[in-house]
């Protein structure tokens, strides 16, 4: 089952930095519970595009997860969660900071059912700051923390990156950790925390190395100026004659050594931090395809590799070795191919275990377990507190 066997964690998020940490827990053992919206739901559910009209968004951020819907508007569905709180070891939401507590189901109140809770809080800014109460997206989080900044091409405005940097990076990963840190002082001294994970500070503590630089003796980097974005020639994309592109990372003189005499070029061995050479390197580079370039580069001491597109990262074989692509098989729509599990464990390893499940899924074994009787359940359904799978939300 996974290192995290016997560990439970109440999801309270919606949209990707929730639910991509909330995954990672789930697929490394931990029973993960997704309190929703009655009727609507994540809005990632929705999402286009859609598998048998689930989308597929939710079927990786929602994999070996469970489902309970409860309106945390009505008082009933507060005292509802408040039930399971008291038998789980951890709750992550992921509201604008006050919203919890004026739905009463903050940290405080949580932690007067459960003492040892561990309550994780992700947001934009942080809970507190000029900013604590501004919306935003990735985006936003990004440029503010200043990692647009050093994103791109010098000729053009700051990259969008292609992956969600903040959201995952500086949110899932972060709230993960976090989580993790609190629960270990929580299972020694019975004492949670209140994890406070901010995704602008997270994305800023990326530009560890260039925020290092900047401190010691006042640089201001930008795109291309840097030794780790494109300024130099050993460490560059570069476009090949069939449009596709080629990665250079060969940094340590052995490793640009051995490229430059494999291209049978040894005069440009001075050039490996020449940024006035970069041209010549474009256009030698430029000559032949791609595939090509491997085929002559790409052993084991240069640092070259492909610019995957996702197509090709999909069947690359050392990802495939890994068993970065997996399968989980839906009672309804049959197998579908899924992201693997990034973070491997040799004796307890985690696991692709059941698909996403559809809203409100478990609602009635959940409340069940929290000590709601048969009645006490009906009433709460038949009242919209509470709601089970419907075809419009499977």
């Amino acid at each position: 089952m996974g290192p995290l066997e016997g560990i439970r964690v109440l999801d309270l998020t919606r949209l990707l930095p929730g639910g991509f940490a909330t995954a990672l827990l789930a697929d490394l053992g931990a029973e993960v519970v997704k309190v929703e919206q009655p009727g609507r739901g994540d809005h990632m559910r929705w999402d286009e595009p859609r598998i048998g009209g689930e989308s597929a968004h939710s079927w990786v951020t929602d994999r070996n997860k469970a489902s309970i819907a409860l309106n945390l508007k009505d008082p009933r569905g507060v005292e509802a969660l408040k039930a399971l709180a008291r038998t789980h070891d951890a709750v992550i939401e992921g509201f604008r900071p006050g919203v919890v507590d004026r739905l009463g189901i903050g940290y405080d109140a949580l932690r007067a059912v459960n003492p040892a809770l561990v309550y994780v809080s992700i947001t934009g800014y942080g809970q507190t700051g000029p900013m604590a109460r501004h919306a935003g997206h990735d985006l936003n989080y990004a440029g503010r923390a200043g990692v647009l900044s050093i994103t791109g091409s010098a000729d053009r405005p700051p990259a969008i990156p292609g992956v969600q940097v903040a959201d995952i990076g500086g949110g899932s990963l972060m709230a993960v950790v976090g989580l993790l840190a609190a629960l270990v002082r929580a299972r020694a001294t019975g004492a949670g925390d209140h994890v406070d994970v901010a995704m602008t500070d997270g994305a800023f503590a990326w530009l560890s190395i260039h925020m290092g630089d900047h401190f010691a003796d006042g640089r201001v980097g930008g795109p291309e100026a840097m030794l780790l974005n494109g300024r130099f020639p050993c460490y560059a994309v570069y476009e090949c004659r069939d449009g596709r592109h080629l990665t250079v990372g060969a940094l340590e003189p052995q490793f640009w050594t051995r490229v430059c005499r494999l291209l049978g070029r040894p005069e440009l061995e001075p050039t490996q931090f020449d940024p006035e050479a970069l041209p010549a390197w474009r256009a030698l580079f430029a000559e032949r395809a791609r595939d090509g370039w491997l085929e002559l580069l790409g052993g084991p001491d240069t640092c070259v590799g492909p610019v995957n597109d996702l197509a090709e990262a999909a069947a690359d074989p050392q990802l495939r070795h890994r068993g970065m692509v997996g399968e989980l098989e839906h009672p309804d729509f049959g197998p579908q191919r899924q992201v693997g599990i990034p973070i491997k464990l040799r004796n307890r390893p985690g696991a692709l275990r059941t698909a996403a499940p559809a809203l409100g899924e478990g609602s009635r074994r959940l409340l069940a377990g929290a000590g709601y009787g048969a009645d006490a359940i009906d009433e709460l359904l038949r009242d919209g507190v509470a709601a089970e799978p419907t075809t419009a939300s499977a």
